[in-house]
């Protein structure tokens, strides 16, 4: 990996808008790179100077008419060269502004208030797949959902339904409290949903697998099923999901669903477990005969075909 490609991306990690896999190969070069390691180091140091700095909170009037202004520009301009790079190449024009904290200050915070606002207007404004978006919660919340940035580590107190939760603003902050407080349930929704990390998108889901009885963290679960990259996810939110099988459909559905082409092999024989007990349903027999004709995995195939084999034949 070059040098170039890392100091361009420094930011990017001190920030923690790196990928998982992007932010693995920067953390193995600044391994064995002391000149990109001072690199991070200033980085770092004018990342906590800035974060000393007071924030002043926007009003939500101009708030609200600041989000619908970019919403309008982004529906209405039409990209040219410029603007291409501008989107596409920010690490070129960081480079050119690192010398300079002030306007670097200005860019990220215009940059990182306007994206997380336009993000959550746009989520708050449509559904997708049948799943209400988290933040259908009332509008005046202990946590202001555009300021944050991301989370950072989910922890519940062994025995107790007590969570701590650090998460990013401009700055690293911290709340604790129950898991029936509504700011720590915003919380974990917001990093089930969105975080970087998979690890803390794991943990937030495995807190909100024991508020699964109510709806939103339902939906919630329902989307780390259907969207999240990681299969350690995927099969935390089937945990979660697994006492709804029977009396939702919508979760019947969607189990199905990762029955039928989820790409991990171990969250396709879990789904298979929590449909076993509806196989005589005429929804899950069309598929658990469609699976035992055509599916590629032959351990999967065989549990299948064992399955519809000691299921009553329907008149």
């Amino acid at each position: 990996m070059k040098c170039e490609w890392v100091r361009q991306n420094i930011v990017f990690y001190v920030y923690n808008e790196l990928e998982d896999d992007a932010r693995y190969e920067v953390e193995q070069h600044l391994g064995r790179c002391p000149e990109c390691a001072a690199e991070l180091k200033a980085t770092r140091n004018f990342h906590t100077a800035f974060s000393q700095a007071p924030v002043e909170e926007p009003e939500a009037n101009l708030l609200a008419a600041s989000r619908m202004r970019l919403q309008e520009a982004l529906e209405t301009t039409s990209q040219g060269a410029w603007w291409h790079r501008l989107v596409f190449e920010p690490a070129n024009w960081l480079r050119q502004v690192r010398m300079a904290p002030a306007l670097a200050a200005a860019i990220f915070i215009v940059g990182f208030g306007g994206g997380i606002g336009a993000t959550y207007n746009y989520l708050g404004s449509r559904t997708g797949n049948g799943l209400a978006m988290i933040d259908r919660a009332p509008a005046q919340t202990p946590v202001e959902a555009s300021a944050i940035t991301g989370i950072r580590s989910v922890t519940q107190e062994p025995g107790s339904n007590q969570v701590s939760i650090k998460y990013d603003t401009i700055s690293t902050q911290e709340t604790q409290g129950s898991l029936n407080d509504q700011r720590i349930q915003q919380l974990l929704l917001f990093a089930a949903r969105n975080n970087f990390n998979s690890g803390v998108r794991m943990d937030s889901v495995d807190v909100l697998t024991q508020a699964s009885n109510d709806a939103r963290v339902r939906e919630a679960l329902l989307y780390a099923l259907e969207n999240d990259t990681n299969p350690g996810v995927r099969l935390k939110a089937l945990d979660g999901l697994s006492g709804f099988v029977r009396q939702d459909p919508m979760v019947r559905d969607a189990v199905l669903h990762a029955l039928i082409s989820d790409t991990s092999s171990g969250v396709r024989v879990q789904a298979l477990r929590l449909v076993e007990p509806m196989k005589a349903d005429s929804n899950v027999r069309a598929v658990l005969t469609r699976l035992a004709a055509t599916d590629q995995n032959v351990s999967i195939k065989s549990q299948v075909r064992t399955m519809l084999a000691q299921t009553p034949e329907m008149d």
